[in-house]
């Protein structure tokens, strides 16, 4: 499959924690680094996530804002 995302992070997932409508996916990166995913629950369940999963996060976004 070819896509435009050149943002891609290989993992494992650490933790999955679900809400009642979202699941919220923290995946290892490596380097003493994570990511949080947030996804909906049907897309966790279709894909069949698991703690220990290996994964890729595909990042792109126009804009990440951080404010303190």
């Amino acid at each position: 499959m070819k896509m435009s995302i050149r943002n891609q992070f290989t993992g494992k997932i650490l933790e999955i924690v679900e809400g009642q409508v979202v699941a919220k996916v923290k995946v290892d990166i490596g380097g003493g680094n994570t990511i949080v995913s947030v996804i909906t629950l049907d897309a966790e369940r279709e894909l069949g996530l698991k703690v220990g999963d290996t994964v890729t996060a595909l990042v792109k976004s126009t804009s990440v804002m951080i404010e303190k």
